[in-house]
């Protein structure tokens, strides 16, 4: 019976993998039909209506846009539905995870002028949503308004992710695997509400450049308020020393793309939280005792893509001067650095095959608190795109291994099975 349910994975993976891909309309006979179209509509009556119907493309959402051009809205969906399946030393079930994941909706467009930008994303499983000081659930993920003056630069106003880290930046729904690493979960800064901006020096396939930074409240997504005054500031600096990625490249995991020239970033974030009253800056529980904490957080990432191919580092950490609390709390700040190295290849723009192996590093004045000197997990995934990563099945199996484990008996192995879907 231990059996049975990874028997039940794996016949779920090829099933899925091996469905048919949906049939391509030639592009010769798209063209006949719009001729034909416009031939048979004399009065223009048709063409008009056409015109103000809304656009519907996989992965691109349904657009809507008015005749006067006043403003645009695109509405997108997307699920993960996951199975996940733990095991400890011995191979034995010691857990069973099924759930939808993430269920996210999403709305981008314009209003007034194209200059003026708008991003709002709801999510509503319990994997998305986050307890408010008040009790309440926390649907809202991204609400933000960006002047968009022309391509060099931006600035907006309200709650989005921080522009830190690759890994955070890259949407969950562009990824290798079936989640972002060990390492990401640790010392990602994920959302706050405040002032972003961002410059980007553009020169054809030469040398280019970005300049993101933000000040924001520093207490995480819709917190509302801060008693404490304190505020985070954060910077990122991109560069791109063989030019830009096709088609946002640098943001999207894999190389589904197939860069027909090497390219490579090379980026570096830090990220000062004055006077954070949780454990993990913008993330994790609140202080004890009403307390406060100055974080810092660095990120270097590097990223190389070629014909198929894809290699990825990111090396992370924490700095806090005095992250210990009283010991009958239990609560720590996590100082400590990660690493995180995975590559993969592209066969065929179908089949991808991916390797990743993370850990951990706690200082030594908290592992007691985190419970092993060092954790290290290496991830091997097999995803098949069927529509990019629009429709995707992905699966992917893990060991992990803890030096000097406080509990011995941690689970060891994991086995997960996702599909992902979005319009």
């Amino acid at each position: 019976m231990k059996k049975f349910p990874i028997l039940l994975l794996l016949t779920a993976c090829w099933s899925l993998a091996a469905a048919q891909e949906r049939p391509q309309v030639p592009a010769a006979q798209k063209r006949n039909l719009r001729t034909e179209i416009i031939a048979a509509d004399s009065t223009g009556e048709l063409l008009a209506q056409l015109r103000n119907m809304p656009n519907i493309e996989i992965g691109k959402g349904i657009t809507f846009r008015p005749k006067n051009d006043w403003f645009e809205l695109t509405m997108r969906f997307r699920m993960q539905n996951l199975l996940a399946l733990s095991f400890d030393d011995d191979f034995t079930l010691t857990k069973t995870e099924a759930r939808v994941k993430r269920l996210r909706l999403r709305f981008d467009g314009y209003i007034y002028s194209p200059k003026l930008v708008y991003s709002v994303q709801l999510g509503f499983t319990s994997y998305d949503t986050e307890l408010l000081p008040g009790g309440d659930m926390n649907i809202v993920r991204d609400a933000i308004v960006y002047y968009v003056p022309n391509a060099t630069w931006n600035i907006g106003f309200g709650q989005t992710k921080i522009k830190a880290n690759r890994a955070r930046i890259n949407s969950s729904s562009a990824l290798q695997f079936v989640d972002r690493s060990i390492v990401n979960s640790e010392f990602n800064l994920d959302r706050d509400f405040g002032f972003f901006g961002e410059y980007n020096m553009r020169h054809g396939e030469g040398f280019n450049l970005s300049a993101k930074g933000s000040v924001t409240l520093g207490e995480g997504r819709n917190w509302g308020s801060s008693p404490t005054g304190g505020l985070a500031y954060t910077g990122r600096l991109e560069l791109y020393p063989l030019g830009r990625f096709k088609s946002k490249g640098d943001v999207i995991e894999g190389n589904y793309e197939f860069e027909e020239r090497v390219k490579i970033l090379l980026a570096g974030a830090y990220s000062y939280n004055h006077k954070a009253s949780r454990l993990k800056g913008q993330r994790g529980a609140v202080m004890p005792g009403d307390a406060t904490r100055n974080l810092g957080s660095y990120f270097v990432d590097f990223i190389l893509e070629y014909r198929g191919f894809a290699f990825y580092t990111d090396f992370m950490g924490r700095s806090c001067s005095d992250p210990l609390f009283s010991p009958e709390t239990g609560a720590f700040v996590y100082n400590g650095q990660g690493l995180n190295v995975q590559t993969s290849y592209l066969f065929n723009k179908k089949w991808e095959i991916a390797l990743r192996n993370s850990t951990l590093f706690p200082d030594s004045e908290v592992q007691p608190l985190a419970g092993y000197r060092n954790w290290n997990q290496t991830t091997l995934g097999i995803t098949r795109y069927i529509i990019g990563h629009s429709l995707k099945v992905q699966a992917d199996m893990s060991y992990n291994t803890r030096s000097r484990s406080i509990d011995p008996n941690y689970n060891r192995w994991e086995i997960r099975f996702q599909l992902e879907l979005g319009l």
